[in-house]
């Protein structure tokens, strides 16, 4: 949505508006008044934010009447980045337009919030999810199953898939069952299988004629493959959580809202003595975890911390 609404601003400035409208909308784009910055790992670089948004913006368009500039993941900007931002939302060239991509608004410095207008796009239903994969007929998925996926995907349908493919059902056991070292294991494969595939693609680039330093190749395969990794652990993580979240609400008599609705015998079985608010406080703590992990700490010691820590709560 932020490309399209992006592609409209340049098109309705430009002399030839069709031809800024494709451009705009490849991805990535060529377009030189088109400024998108993503985070090259956990956070953005404080320079680059610097550079290519704030000290970029107050030159001209290129070709045109605008530019815009988009900031992907905007709540990975370090405090001293939105800081150094704020003057450039608060008064930016009448030809300049800013739009901040967020999935935690909340992680946002108050001043730079209050300072955007914001648009909210709610996730699809699970309804609408549930509806799709059974169009899909999910290999071997039972209704319950595909029921638990759309639910545990949060409305996201490409993650609902991948939880009904062999990865995803072997992530959800390796979850269930807090086994934090298969966990790792599987998320540093998929690491290595994303690093091995961004490689050879990089490399058939190269051999095509486009311009990449054998560097270039390395760094950007090394980030691709961190980048998978991070977030297999962070999703085997936030299914941990959603398992207590459902022990919490078995435990509390609402097992009519339970997200994993293919194990509620499971639940009714681990649920039968434990006491709620150690199951919240328990998905509490994954939450933190899942928070340390985009600062880079080491996976394996953190994932050794809350095995302790959740050891405490349930005691």
């Amino acid at each position: 949505m932020a490309r399209a609404f992006a592609a409209e601003i340049l098109a309705g400035a430009a002399e030839d508006g069709e031809d800024a409208r494709r451009r705009a909308l490849l991805d990535p784009s060529p377009h030189p008044d088109l400024v998108w910055l993503a985070p090259k790992g956990a956070q953005h670089m404080v320079e680059e934010v610097r550079e290519r948004v704030i000290r970029a913006a107050a030159y001209r368009p290129y070709e045109g009447g605008k530019r815009v500039f988009v900031i992907e993941a905007a709540e990975a900007m370090r405090d001293e980045s939105q800081n150094a931002l704020l003057k450039t939302l608060e008064e930016p060239p009448e030809f300049v337009h800013l739009i901040l991509l967020s999935s935690e608004p909340a992680a946002l410095l108050e001043t730079i919030a209050s300072r955007c207008q914001p648009i909210d796009f709610a996730p699809l239903p699970p309804e609408a999810v549930e509806a799709v994969l059974r169009e899909d007929a999910a290999a071997g998925a039972d209704a319950e199953e595909i029921a638990a996926a759309a639910r545990l995907a949060a409305g996201d349908l490409e993650l609902a898939r991948l939880l009904l493919g062999e990865q995803g059902r072997k992530l959800r056991e390796q979850a269930v069952a807090m086994d934090w070292g298969a966990m790792l294991k599987s998320a540093e494969r998929a690491g290595e299988e994303a690093e091995s595939a961004v490689r050879e693609a990089l490399e058939e680039e190269k051999e095509a004629g486009m311009k990449r330093s054998a560097r270039d190749v390395a760094d950007a395969s090394k980030r691709a493959g961190r980048r998978r990794r991070t977030d297999l652990l962070d999703l085997g993580l936030s299914l941990v959580a959603a398992w207590f979240r459902d022990l919490a609400a078995v435990a509390s008599g609402g097992a009519d809202v339970v997200y994993n609705r293919d194990r509620l015998a499971e639940l009714h079985s681990q649920a039968a003595d434990l006491d709620p608010n150690g199951a919240r406080q328990a998905a509490e703590l994954i939450q933190d975890t899942r928070r340390r992990l985009d600062l880079n700490v080491s996976e394996e010691l953190a994932l050794e911390a809350l095995s302790f820590r959740l050891a405490a709560v349930l005691a």
